[in-house]
């Protein structure tokens, strides 16, 4: 989505991976594969890229490479808590870094800090950050809560307080933390010459403050990272870390079966038994944040009456879904917050697979059956264009399943496939999400740490994140009086209404909330992947 997309206790009906564990450990001396190449991470995630800089990406492959070279002010532990990385404390009103009134932003950097190219950070990049990020000539894909900043200020050049319009309590998360599909604090010397940076040679190889930095971008090919050796915590383990673009998910398992990768993830449903067959690997599983789901444009006629799409989620059997195509390595459910998540709601129904009342519902809205078995109303008939990405077995797998269940209540699918790093691509440059190119659209969102989900679902955001164009007068109210709320719990009475709006009008069915699986070689020492940002914490990964 956010989270980037960016970006789901115990999971209802969750399949248990056999030798699964969420973390990795041992010496590193005790290796076991001869294929290991000593302190040389390769991995993949089965996409190709357009970018490396995260203002103009939602692609979480990305962001996981982001997550280890990038400038960030937070990160997120283990556990999916705010902890604080280019700042010295995470500002909250208890440690005096949020004004009691929620107005004020106090942002405090650490000293001696350098970028990956040797040239001092501090003040001056984070407040060149906020203002290129609020600058209109950026094509950013979303400027929910920077839109309430109102000033400014650099007391000294190790600190930043930001006064805002209103209290925005996702600050911790949106404004240059890992935690979703956020930007990353941007190198003033290397940018302040531009008048904007939509496609400076920055974005093909940017300049961090992590534990490694990027060394090339070879497009189609691969883009290599090297160890970091200023970065401010001390140098990784991993020498380097390989990120393979192979855009196909077969030709990643066959290139683990070569052994030439040493991690791939995400592992998908279809794949998991055979990766599980791997030999030289295990297998990392644990309930995730990532939710598999159809959005529909509903300003489309077709899918703008929400009886229709309450119809369309009725038709569709996730159950038998996750069981055949996921193999288990998920939950159905219908609420874009995971199960786990501290903002989950348990009130959410789940809507039973029913394709009787599905038609009923058609019939009694005044849906009537053609000749050719497609329903048509005013006009208009229910011949939806869906629009999906090349190289996704299980995901044709579903949608032929689908296009199966659907024809039984007279709707007919038309599909289109698209190259991904084209189909996440920004308007402006052709992409398809974001466009209007579609009625319907199958992919998946990463949620976040905080249940803020605005950038996706707030009338604001139209036409920016929110692809859908819903607009719902009560779930924006909740969006609005979110943002007062710098307790999660004060939080989490909102985030109740505006789950409780999404399922009724259903402009987006949930298929299922992943796992997070990893398909590691035995070698790998040291991973602990956490739910939000699973590349957050590699200084002690090692091969």
């Amino acid at each position: 989505m956010r989270s980037i997309i960016r970006r789901a206790g115990a999971l209802l009906a969750l399949v248990a991976v056999a030798a699964c564990s969420k973390t990795t450990g041992g010496g590193i001396g005790d290796r076991v594969n001869g294929f290991t190449i000593p302190h040389v991470l390769r991995y993949s995630g089965a996409e190709d890229i357009n970018t490396l800089n995260p203002w103009f990406g939602q692609q979480i492959t990305m962001f996981t490479m982001a997550q280890m070279t990038m400038a960030w002010l937070i990160r997120f532990d283990e556990r999916n808590r705010p902890m604080p990385e280019l700042v010295t404390q995470v500002p909250t009103k208890a440690n005096g870094g949020v004004s009691k009134d929620g107005l004020t932003i106090v942002y405090h950097l650490r000293k001696g800090v350098k970028w990956s190219d040797g040239a001092p950070f501090d003040a001056d990049d984070v407040v060149f950050s906020f203002k290129q990020y609020l600058n209109p000539a950026n094509n950013v894909l979303n400027r929910t809560g920077w839109d309430l900043i109102r000033g400014i200020d650099e007391p000294d050049k190790y600190t930043v307080v930001l006064h805002l319009k209103s209290p925005y309590s996702p600050f911790v998360e949106t404004f240059f933390s890992t935690g979703g599909s956020n930007p990353c604090v941007i190198p003033k010397h290397l940018l302040a010459r531009y008048s904007n940076i939509n496609n400076v040679p920055y974005n093909s190889l940017p300049v961090g403050i992590g534990p490694f930095k990027f060394e090339r971008w070879d497009r189609a090919q691969d883009v290599v990272m090297v160890a970091n050796p200023l970065y401010w915590r001390g140098a990784p383990k991993l020498q380097k870390v390989i990120y393979q673009i192979i855009p196909d998910r077969n030709t990643v398992l066959a290139q683990l079966q070569a052994k030439t990768l040493d991690l791939w993830f995400p592992v998908t449903g279809a794949y998991v038994q055979q990766a599980k067959a791997l030999d030289g690997y295990t297998l990392i599983a644990h309930p995730g944040y990532q939710y598999d789901h159809i959005d529909f444009n509903v300003t489309h006629p077709v899918v703008a009456d929400a009886v229709v799409r309450r119809a369309l989620r009725m038709a569709i059997d996730r159950p038998e879904r996750v069981a055949t195509i996921m193999h288990g390595n998920g939950v159905v459910t219908d609420s874009v917050a995971p199960p786990s998540s501290p903002y989950a709601d348990p009130n959410i129904p789940l809507v039973p697979f029913d394709l009787a009342k599905a038609n009923r519902m058609l019939d009694d809205d005044g849906w009537k059956l053609g000749a050719d078995g497609v329903r048509a109303k005013n006009g208009v008939r229910l011949a939806l264009n869906l629009a999906t990405t090349t190289g996704s077995p299980d995901g044709d797998r579903t949608i032929e399943l689908i296009r199966q269940w659907w024809k039984q209540i007279g709707v007919s699918l038309r599909v289109r496939h698209y190259p991904v790093n084209l189909f996440f691509e920004s308007n402006a440059q052709g992409g398809v999400v974001y466009s209007d190119k579609w009625d319907a659209i199958i992919f998946a969102w990463q949620s976040d740490a905080l249940g803020d989900n605005s950038s996706l679902y707030s009338c604001k955001n139209i036409p920016q994140q929110n692809n859908l164009r819903w607009c719902n007068p009560t779930a924006q109210a909740a969006y609005d009086r979110f943002y007062d709320d710098y307790d999660q719990a004060e939080r989490n009475r909102d985030e109740a209404t505006i789950l409780r709006q999404l399922f009724n009008d259903a402009p987006t069915i949930v298929l299922d909330v992943r796992n997070d699986t990893f398909a590691v070689n035995k070698d790998l020492k040291g991973f602990h992947p956490n739910e939000v940002s699973p590349f957050d914490n590699m200084m002690d990964v090692d091969i």
